[in-house]
């Protein structure tokens, strides 16, 4: 294994459509309240990006050295497997999130002071998931976190810093994809839910149990669905019922996700759910604009 491809592993390419997909989800409600403001908008990509790679590297390192990785059954990483040190993780997470904090200088300029609350609770949350005395995915609040950032705080940010403003659109649809966002953490605490178990890791998986995860998984979906079924009814307007078209999709996932029973089948499951929550940004970034 290169050491570029350690470090591109390290950096976890699969999770960067939670990263995407509310930008852009977050730049059609732009684009519906008002108009896009393409500059804004690719920062806040950028920001989005890195502070997501950033915290793949934070986790990496910390859950290294608690020594988590040890007998994972996913993909491979560096520092518990002893191909990167924690101290090299961790000055990679600093370079990330520096390259965040310079897409944020440029943000503030535009939008003023919220967008350094959101930076700093950003990394802060990308930091205390694993790190530090009393890290929030050790306790089972992970999933939360997910919903809160991946939904709320960069769907209705990245509104923010094109408008001036949160439409309330932003708001509702921070929700689905806030929801399908963590139901790809569900998978994820499923597949390693008997290592964490051991380490002490009491993620919301560990705390449920299989059937109670599965059930959370359902419920993230539905939830997703509910929603633009909800606008349509509110605003009598049929395009908001598009990202409807994707819910065969979904029923296959949730089929697979029950079946899953090794590694593979659960990271295939793991991509495929990532593969549903862009299908499912792509159609509700349309159903918003139409």
């Amino acid at each position: 294994m290169t050491r570029g491809t350690v470090w591109l592993g390290a950096a976890r390419p699969r999770t960067l459509p939670a990263a995407i997909v509310p930008v852009v989800v977050g730049t059609a409600c732009a684009q519906h309240a008002r108009a896009i403001a393409w500059g804004p908008a690719l920062a806040a990509l950028g920001g989005a990006l890195a502070i997501q790679i950033g915290t793949n590297f934070a986790n990496d390192a910390f859950d290294g050295e608690r020594g988590t990785d040890a007998d994972r059954i996913g993909p491979v990483r560096a520092v518990g497997a002893g191909l990167v040190s924690a101290a090299a993780m961790k000055r990679a997470m600093i370079a990330a999130f520096a390259v965040a904090a310079a897409f944020g200088a440029y943000l503030v300029a535009i939008a003023g002071w919220p967008v350094i609350a959101i930076g700093l609770a950003s990394v802060a949350a990308g930091i205390a998931y694993t790190g530090g005395p009393w890290p929030l995915g050790y306790h089972g609040l992970g999933d939360a976190c997910v919903l809160a950032f991946f939904g709320f705080v960069a769907v209705c940010g990245t509104a923010y810093v094109q408008l001036g403003e949160v439409p309330a659109i932003a708001a509702w649809a921070a929700l689905p994809v806030g929801a399908l966002a963590t139901a790809i953490l569900v998978v994820n605490n499923l597949r390693d839910r008997a290592g964490d178990a051991r380490s002490g890791k009491r993620t919301l998986a560990v705390r449920l149990g299989r059937r109670g995860a599965l059930g959370e998984y359902a419920a993230l979906l539905a939830i997703a669905y509910a929603v633009p079924i909800g606008l349509a009814i509110a605003e009598r307007s049929a395009w908001r019922l598009l990202p409807l078209v994707t819910l065969p999709l979904a029923a296959r996932r949730a089929r697979e996700l029950v079946a899953a029973a090794t590694g593979p089948a659960f990271n295939a499951c793991l991509a495929r759910t990532a593969g549903l929550l862009v299908a499912f940004g792509a159609a509700l970034a349309a159903a918003v604009v139409a």
